[in-house]
């Protein structure tokens, strides 16, 4: 089982499903809302149980970003057309035992940094 939860743990997030699409987004909401890229995974809506009072904010006509409206933790991503929900691996509580796969939206990465670990890149 995973465990996350928010800076101040007004929040707390669980699922028992195996994560899939562990990734770095560099596109430049998640830059923004992070200050860098945004680690994630991604798990069946119906499998991740979350605990509290997320504030949902419509980033796009795609998709809403979940946030604690008390702290700013950038918890969650959900795409209105599917059923799955991507969650921040910085707020897992422990170690994740998950391995990442692969860096997305790099045509939108900052020019301060270089992406030098080998692992595919897709311009978005």
């Amino acid at each position: 089982m995973l465990k996350g939860s928010c800076l101040c743990g007004n929040i707390q997030f669980e699922t028992n499903a195996s994560p899939k699409g562990v990734s770095m987004c560099h596109c430049s909401q998640c830059r923004k809302q992070s200050g860098g890229v945004w680690s994630s995974a991604f798990v069946p809506t119906s499998e991740l149980t979350i605990k509290g009072d997320v504030n949902w904010y419509a980033a796009s006509d795609i998709a809403e970003r979940g946030f604690c409206r008390n702290c700013g933790s950038f918890l969650f991503w959900k795409a209105h057309d599917e059923d799955a929900i991507s969650f921040a691996l910085g707020a897992i509580d422990g170690p994740t035992g998950l391995t990442l796969e692969k860096h997305i939206f790099v045509a939108d990465k900052g020019d301060y940094y270089e992406i030098a670990d080998g692992l595919p890149q897709s311009a978005q």
